[in-house]
């Protein structure tokens, strides 16, 4: 895990979308919401509407790794498997949502998404770097790490 830029690290809450206050080097002992009580790590992607979106990118201090995808997409639905693994690799120092474009079009018109899968890493709130193209579970951590924000 790389450390974060800020002691105590904001973690959004995968479930409530609560922000709660964990300092860095608790982040890998399974730490809890202190709202509702649940993980607020779970080792796989978080499927995020708008508001949970705006919450992880906007509020959270873990860079945030989003695929923006599509339910009919066959390239998508293929690499849905290698970012869930990727998931598992690179939390807890960054957080992994999905946007389904089709049910999130505002989001997806926000950030130009114009071919599916696309991949977006963001820090501290902007965009950092872009991908397009389905890629495997190395592929998506050799990029996702080589692309992080320094601390």
């Amino acid at each position: 895990m790389t450390a974060i830029q800020s002691d105590p690290a904001l973690v959004v809450c995968p479930r409530c979308v609560s922000v709660n206050r964990v300092p860095v080097r608790r982040l890998d002992q399974h730490p809890q919401c202190g709202r509702c009580k649940q993980p607020l790590f779970r080792g796989e992607p978080i499927a995020a509407d708008s508001h949970a979106f705006a919450r992880h990118v906007e509020a959270g201090s873990l860079p945030v790794l989003v695929d923006f995808w599509a339910p009919w997409c066959g390239p998508c639905r293929a690499m849905a498997p290698a970012f869930a693994a990727a998931a598992q690799e690179l939390e807890p120092g960054m957080r992994l949502l999905k946007i389904d474009t089709q049910a999130e079009e505002a989001v997806a018109a926000r950030f130009a998404i114009r071919s599916i899968p696309t991949m977006i890493l963001f820090a501290n709130g902007h965009e950092i770097k872009r991908t397009a193209g389905a890629m495997d579970r190395q592929s998506i951590i050799a990029w996702a790490d080589r692309n992080r924000p320094s601390s």
